[in-house]
């Protein structure tokens, strides 16, 4: 299926994962919208690269976890593009407290994380969904971890958020067929991102002991299998691991 013309929305386009996926699937076509919430440079350099391999892009503010500016920006697409066909829940928060430190997952953090990771995906789907499940139906893409799979990531709070939006996903693809396909893509260590540096170093050297293939995620890959979803007709509901192959992941 082609994506020339069709609208996406990627939230956290300013990030390393974001800008993979908004230049794979600007290379097709698609007309790139990214958010982000500070980083206005990285968010520009995102929308260059996406040009530079001959897509077109552009870069909005929001805060998503202000639901009145979640409110907005899809009011925005509605009245700019008339239409959104293609929505990819990247955008996440983490910060690096071992498991067993309880005490400093303090409910500011608790709440930070979970708002920004799973409250804030359910907000854009539920404020999106009427524009998604016109025109013949659209896809959402769930960007997870696999955190939320195994207990093991930034922190308690990090994975129980992923595993939380691991299930949102298939309760989504329940709430919004036949129109909207939902599926997520499930990374472990991602060397080099920002997320991967907030890592525990006894977190990220373990993933990389266990790849069975001797090297973790890499974001191309998480991009191509965002890629898939958006291009297929009859999957729905799934969660995609990349991460290398970690056997604690392989369920």
């Amino acid at each position: 299926m082609s994506l020339n013309g069709r609208v996406v929305l990627i939230t956290g386009g300013s990030g390393d994962i974001g800008r993979a996926i908004a230049v794979r699937l600007g290379r097709t076509g698609a007309k790139i919208i990214i958010t982000y919430v500070g980083a206005t440079e990285a968010a520009e350099e995102t929308c260059q690269a996406v040009i530079k391999e001959g897509g077109q892009c552009r870069a909005v503010q929001l805060d998503q976890r202000d639901g009145a500016q979640i409110d907005a920006v899809i009011q925005a697409i509605s009245a700019e593009e008339g239409k959104l066909d293609i929505m990819v829940n990247n955008a996440a928060w983490n910060i690096g407290i071992p498991f067993p430190d309880l005490d400093a997952l303090t409910p500011k953090v608790w709440d930070r994380v979970l708002e920004t990771n799973l409250r804030a995906p359910f907000l854009l789907a539920r404020a999106a969904a009427s524009l998604l499940k016109a025109d013949g139906g659209g896809h959402i893409v769930n960007i997870s971890s696999a955190g939320g799979i195994t207990p093991g990531s930034s922190s308690i709070a990090y994975s129980s958020s992923k595993a939380a939006l691991n299930h949102l996903t298939r309760c989504l693809a329940v709430a919004m067929a036949p129109e909207v396909a939902v599926n997520c893509v499930a990374p472990g260590l991602v060397e080099g991102t920002r997320m991967a540096n907030r890592l525990p170093e006894n977190v990220a050297n373990g993933a990389r002991n266990q790849a069975v293939l001797g090297r973790v995620g890499q974001v191309e890959d998480i991009a191509e299998q965002v890629h898939t979803f958006v291009t297929s007709t009859s999957i729905s509901g799934q969660i995609m691991v990349v991460d290398g192959g970690m056997p604690g992941v392989m369920r």
